[in-house]
């Protein structure tokens, strides 16, 4: 269930030109487009938090990736910006819907299996991702216009996910989980404080790393672009094996090391010179974020006293909101000071994951 929901989001991703081209789009009506997505996003988390308490997490997880499935194509019927908008507001939905839905399940999974596994089923994320933006590529070297890819795309994450949802598992219910607007309670404010600090610099790194690889560090364009294929590496990487440096260290001790990581590779970026230089710091940056958001949204789902659903979408909402207001945080500050002071404030959120990692210890 991870890979289908990077796959189709990758999938998306890769073809934003495409429709900036169809409705003529300039950068200011994309950005409100883009915005809708994430508004979307945001205001799923609060209901996909009840429906996965009341549903159950498995359940809940099979039914909205349907509706995931079906709303990648839907995207490529809109006649004009408006119904455009509401496509990628439901596009949203579905995507943040099943990001807190399939959370729930895999830290059921990860209670049962006695052992932790949560960055290893993001690191799944990652790959289909990966898997997405490949497709696209591919598809515009083919000559193949959104609708028939998005519609290939959906057939295969269907069939992945019929062949994910004949696996039998049976998830516990919350009856009234009172999963409310989706802000933190405050048991598990500074856990959403840590994933919000994390995920900042994550929704920074696609959009700046490889402008400040180009301005800050004199890449040519071309070599500009493997900031984010370097970093992007890192943390997929590290997402394979941090579970068992989890199980080794502890949760608290490795969101400790990660965020000291993340703060070197700020450190390496603005201090540093040559591509060689810059990308050692992306390399260092994927290694930390790897498996802050996951530890997170673990530590979230098994909290004594919050439904599993309530936990996350409250998490999920300041970590999301992170990732959207990372890039024009760092874009406004760049104004005001310059693109190395902007990496400065990721470098100092880094920093803050140290301090705010004790959150992360099990509560009895």
């Amino acid at each position: 269930m991870f890979l289908i929901n990077g796959l189709l989001f990758g999938t998306w991703a890769s073809r934003v030109p495409a429709f900036v081209a169809r409705f003529d789009l300039d950068p200011g009506v994309l950005g409100q487009l883009l915005l809708c997505l994430a508004a979307g996003a945001i205001l799923s988390f609060s209901r996909a938090g009840r429906f996965s308490d009341e549903t159950g997490a498995a359940r809940a997880t099979r039914l909205v990736a349907v509706g995931y499935v079906l709303s990648l194509p839907l995207l490529t019927l809109a006649p004009g910006v408006v119904w455009f908008a509401g496509a990628l507001l439901v596009f949203g939905a579905f995507h943040g819907s099943m990001d807190v839905v399939m959370n729930a399940w895999a830290a059921e999974v990860e209670r049962a299996a006695g052992r932790p596994i949560m960055s290893s089923v993001h690191a799944m994320w990652s790959l289909g991702a990966g898997l997405g933006a490949g497709s696209g590529w591919m598809a515009v070297h083919a000559g193949v216009a959104p609708g028939g890819h998005f519609l290939l795309v959906a057939a295969v994450a269907a069939v992945l996910g019929v062949m994910a949802g004949r696996v039998r598992w049976v998830s516990g219910r919350v009856q009234r989980s009172g999963a409310g607007f989706a802000l933190p309670p405050r048991a598990l404010l500074a856990v959403g404080l840590l994933a919000m600090c994390s995920s900042v610099g994550e929704g920074a790194m696609a959009d700046w790393s490889a402008v400040f690889l180009h301005d800050v560090m004199g890449a040519t364009e071309a070599r500009a672009a493997l900031g984010y294929f370097t970093y992007s590496a890192a943390m997929v990487a590290a997402r394979l094996v941090v579970d068992r440096v989890v199980l080794r260290l502890g949760p608290v001790r490795t969101a400790r090391i990660c965020g000291a990581l993340a703060a070197a590779g700020v450190l390496l970026l603005v201090t540093g010179a040559g591509l060689a230089v810059g990308l050692a710091g992306f390399a260092l940056l994927g290694l930390g974020y790897s498996a802050l958001v996951p530890l997170a949204f673990s530590r979230a789902a098994n909290d004594p006293e919050v439904a599993p659903g309530r936990a996350l979408a409250g998490v999920a909402t300041l970590g999301y909101g992170g990732s959207v207001l990372g890039p024009v945080a760092i874009g406004s500050v760049a104004q005001a000071t310059s693109l190395a002071g902007a990496f400065g404030l990721i470098g100092a959120l880094a920093l803050a994951v140290v301090v705010l990692a004790g959150a992360l210890r099990a509560r009895v």
